[in-house]
């Protein structure tokens, strides 16, 4: 349940399209993600890496995949995750204004986690 990767984007920009990157020569056997990162490229990018894609379908989606539910259930921890970073008020209500200070308060957040 601690961050290994992370990048900011623009608040206007989506996160599926910095997915690849952020999974790109990770070892992993599953990769986990909610809805919105449903598209086939992701799914065929996880496929080549060797790795199950755990990502429940688009509503809209003409081709559903399977869903392992019981492994679906434990992305709870990356919502802990995410709940635990914005427990540091300075990610929670991002005083920095610039991108460069904010990803070293989210950096130095994340360092706490993994220590504790």
């Amino acid at each position: 349940g601690c961050p290994i990767r992370f990048t900011l984007t623009a608040g206007q920009r989506g996160d599926a399209p910095q997915a690849e990157a952020l999974i790109a020569d990770l070892p992993a056997e599953v990769i986990m993600a909610d809805t919105a990162y449903d598209s086939d490229r992701l799914r065929e990018t996880v496929a080549q890496k060797g790795a199950v894609a755990v990502i429940p379908n688009n509503p809209s989606r003409a081709r559903k995949y399977p869903l392992d539910r019981h492994l679906y259930a434990q992305r709870q921890l990356i919502e802990c995750c995410f709940s635990r970073l914005k427990q540091f008020r300075r990610v929670a209500t991002r005083y920095e204004k610039t991108a460069r200070n904010y990803l070293a308060v989210v950096t130095i957040a994340a360092i706490v986690l993994w220590i504790r």
